[in-house]
């Protein structure tokens, strides 16, 4: 990236934020500070919707002469594309659609679409797949058209974009054709992650779970509907350890489980990408 255009803009990375859960926050400022290192903006900022640093107060004390606002978000969904964007005055109640560029005095403010759908992530899901299995190879590492790869999402009936990210990647990486197959699972929503193991046609499955932060969801939930006892996991996670050993073999399947995509070095670019996609128009 031109760094000389960026030299006059704040960046803004900010996430959903939660007061119960530390490890929420924890993408958010590890990206930060990787951006922050590569001195591609005047000045590199986290903020939250529902922790401190409050979001919209961040936002307010910038003096930058443009600001680029990102969600570090999986799907364009009712908090990334409704709620923020109002509370910040991009948007109106009821508004169909929205301008993500706004002038405000000698300001100009650009809200960016959130990375998970971006298409660079595709690339972010197919090293994160390969990694997770090259680290643990054991009795051998297969080859990927020996692997049935699954992204698993949250998924949600009350707003259907919540699953159309996952779906939006699981066609991509079909059409690559790296992998024996390809298909989403959701928590809420059918095709349940659970059904993983009938769904598969080989012995190999590998599971990523497409979230940005290691939650109570890809840290317990996903683990557990895949067959890990709940003591195990807990005993896991009070040592230190990922919740899940790879491989361990459940219901005649061997199954790598990796973690959640928010930490990735990758994804510094995808930001970097959603950035100079609204900035170039």
């Amino acid at each position: 990236m031109d760094q000389e255009k960026l030299a006059d803009a704040a960046l803004v990375l900010f996430g959903h934020g939660s007061t119960a859960n530390a490890e929420s926050a924890a993408p958010v400022y590890r990206q930060a500070a990787e951006l922050r290192r590569r001195s591609c903006f005047a000045e590199v900022r986290e903020a939250f919707w529902k922790q401190e640093p409050r979001l919209i107060e961040v936002v307010a004390g910038l003096a930058t002469p443009r600001v680029f606002l990102l969600p570090l978000f999986i799907s364009e969904g009712f908090f990334s594309e409704t709620v923020i964007p109002e509370a910040l005055g991009f948007r109106q109640p009821g508004q169909a659609t929205y301008d993500r560029m706004q002038r405000r005095g000698n300001q100009t403010l650009f809200y960016c679409k959130p990375i998970g759908t971006h298409e660079s992530m595709t690339g972010v899901l197919l090293a994160q797949a390969r990694a997770v299995v090259e680290k643990a190879p054991f009795p051998r590492a297969p080859q990927p058209k020996e692997i049935t790869l699954f992204i698993a999402g949250h998924g949600t009936p009350r707003n259907e974009n919540s699953r159309k990210a996952i779906e939006m990647q699981v066609a991509r990486l079909t059409t690559r054709g790296v992998y024996a197959a390809v298909h989403a699972v959701f928590l809420e929503e059918e095709p349940r992650i659970g059904s993983c193991f009938a769904m598969a046609q080989t012995r190999n499955v590998v599971v990523l779970p497409f979230f940005i932060s290691e939650g109570e969801h890809a840290q317990e939930d996903i683990p557990l509907l895949l067959g890990e006892p709940e003591r195990i996991v807990q005993q896991r996670l009070s040592s230190g350890l990922p919740p899940w050993r790879n491989p361990t073999e459940r219901q005649g399947k061997l199954v790598w489980y990796s973690a959640s995509v928010g930490s990735e070095p990758q994804i510094a670019e995808v930001i970097l990408d959603r950035v100079k996609e609204i900035y170039r128009g």
